[in-house]
């Protein structure tokens, strides 16, 4: 059974404290729907990683189909951590190839900004361990910090280079309305900004924010008559690795990415060089250098100047993050994922406007979770 996206939804990242969880998963998911009015969802699944901390509300899978008036079917939350998201489409993506489901709304959502920064940073923790990371005083930002540390001086990597992926992220979310930051920065910005743990800076860093996003995933028996445009998910897959970084044989290899990328492929029956563009999880910058490198698309301490080169522009060899990426579009954490997968479905149905990849045929999305502790990769191809 083959799997399609047909309609997305997205809430623009950013601060809404007007607006309750519920209510942020209602919009995005309305938008989805209203654009296949003919199509109902047999089942629901909501990205999250952790609104029983922000908003005291679990249950959203639930809470999410009794807000939009359906009862009777499976509706559940999933979480993997900053890669809910990738792992709920992944989830859709077996229900719809096993049969089970032929109309799946896929919705992520997080709502971070109620919280203080101090419990931004304790609630993320919780994508490590407990027991051996959080209680010796550990951050998800500082064990980040430390490979970046460790891949600058293993490969002598320049402080200019590794600037550049923000540099892009930014420059792309200028003309992309759902993104949270509309400003250019310079490499300069980055290397003077404020440090948050050495030796990343802020603008090394996704923000803190809001949002929520919706994808409809359906099978070929619900095409006919639909008034959109569908693009073809051809490949799904989610990896692990070992837990602790500490644990790892070498932390700069994202063995998760490395093994979901490696596998999505082969399904594919592709090579890079097919790849049009990447949605890529660049949390941090050192994050974008090692997911490059660990998929292949770059050798390995080669990322960063590819970046400075000019290969992941929009209009480069392989465009990278087209709408801003987590950097300048935002990371509400468990929503990233879908909007990855929605600003894939933009892309390959030529609804970018300005962000637009020339002939994008096909795109990939790389979601991750923890310090790629799980990684979901999806391959997206146009249709026509």
């Amino acid at each position: 059974m083959r799997v399609y996206a047909v309609s997305a939804g997205m809430v623009p990242v950013g601060k809404h404290p007007e607006l309750d969880i519920d209510e942020l998963m209602v919009r995005s998911s309305i938008e989805a729907l209203d654009k296949v009015q003919e199509l109902r969802p047999d089942r629901i699944i909501v990205g999250n990683m952790f609104s029983g901390v922000s908003s005291h509300q679990e249950h959203l899978g639930a809470l999410l189909a009794s807000s939009l008036g359906y009862s009777g079917i499976p509706a559940y939350k999933v979480e993997a951590s900053c890669g809910s998201g990738g792992v709920s489409i992944h989830n859709a993506y077996i229900a719809i190839k096993s049969g089970e489901s032929d109309a799946v709304l896929v919705t992520g959502v997080e709502k971070m900004t109620d919280l203080s920064i101090p419990q931004v940073t304790s609630a993320l923790v919780m994508a490590d361990s407990n027991r051996y990371t959080a209680s010796v005083g550990a951050t998800f930002i500082s064990l980040n910090a430390i490979t970046h540390r460790l891949y600058t001086k293993r490969y002598g990597v320049e402080r200019e280079d590794m600037a550049s992926f923000p540099v892009i992220s930014h420059r792309n979310a200028i003309h992309s309305p759902h993104a949270m930051f509309h400003k250019e920065i310079k490499k300069e910005d980055v290397i003077s900004s404020p440090i948050v743990s050495d030796p990343i800076r802020l603008l090394d860093s996704s923000p803190v924010c809001d949002g929520a996003a919706s994808i409809m995933l359906v099978s070929e028996n619900r095409l006919s008559k639909l008034p959109t445009q569908p693009v073809e998910i051809i490949a799904s897959e989610v990896a692990v690795n070992l837990f602790s970084i500490y644990e790892r044989e070498d932390p700069l290899i994202y063995d998760a990415t490395r093994v979901a990328f490696r596998k999505a492929m082969q399904k594919s029956d592709l090579d890079i060089d097919k790849i049009d563009f990447i949605e890529l999880h660049d949390a941090f910058s050192v994050t974008a250098a090692l997911s490059l490198e660990s998929m292949g698309v770059s050798e390995k301490g080669r990322a960063p100047a590819d970046a400075s080169n000019g290969r992941f522009e929009l209009h480069g060899e392989m465009p990278i993050n087209t709408f801003g990426g987590l950097k300048a579009r935002g990371h509400p954490v468990g929503a990233t994922g879908v909007y990855q997968a929605a600003e894939a479905y933009l892309q390959l149905t030529d609804a970018a406007g300005k962000n637009q990849v020339n002939d994008a045929r096909i795109g990939v999305i790389h979601n991750m979770g923890g310090v790629d502790t799980t990684t979901a990769v999806h391959i997206m191809r146009r249709v026509n």
